[in-house]
């Protein structure tokens, strides 16, 4: 009977021995074939963190292509109005410069409000309306002579003259 227990023990650890070989194999096969759980989480973990840059990297190319063609304003360019309202607000603060300027030569006070002169703008105007935007109609030397169907234009420090041109 003891010889019986002998051989029960010795074969009870062979198959032991099988299994943890077995086991063992197995284990390396995974680890080399990349299918262990472990190595799956690990191979799901990098492919998500690659997913994550290469969207990253279509939506910075996305935002470049709409800065390029003008759909998207540049928030780091200074001197651009953001939006149209800001862009009328600069235009009528431009215009009161101007008028400011305009009535420190001539040493009248400013106008105010939002009334925009068309003197220094290169606009051109009847002779009349020249001759009062430039220093009065009486003054010799901002009068303009200007003949009907002719317009009187003028820059900031010149004397008007007549151009021929249509009747508004």
């Amino acid at each position: 009977m003891q010889a019986k227990v002998e051989a029960f023990r010795t074969r009870k650890e062979t198959v032991k021995a099988t299994y943890t070989a077995a086991e063992a194999q197995a284990r390396i096969g995974e680890a080399v074939s990349g299918i262990s759980e472990e190595m799956g989480d690990v191979g799901l973990a990098i492919q998500r963190a690659e997913d994550r840059t290469q969207q990253m990297q279509a939506r910075a190319g996305a935002i470049d292509e709409l800065l390029a063609s003008g759909a998207l304003d540049d928030a780091t360019v200074t001197g651009r109005p953001r939006d149209d309202i800001q862009a009328e607000l600069d235009r009528i603060t431009t215009g009161s410069d101007v008028e400011r300027e305009l009535a420190a030569l001539k040493g009248a006070p400013p106008a105010t409000g939002t009334q925009l002169s068309a003197a220094g703008s290169g606009i051109q105007l009847p002779a009349a309306d020249a001759q009062r935007a430039i220093g009065g109609v009486g003054s010799e030397e901002s009068r303009a002579t200007a003949e009907p169907g002719e317009r009187a234009t003028a820059e900031p420090g010149e004397r008007a003259t007549a151009e021929p041109g249509e009747q508004p």
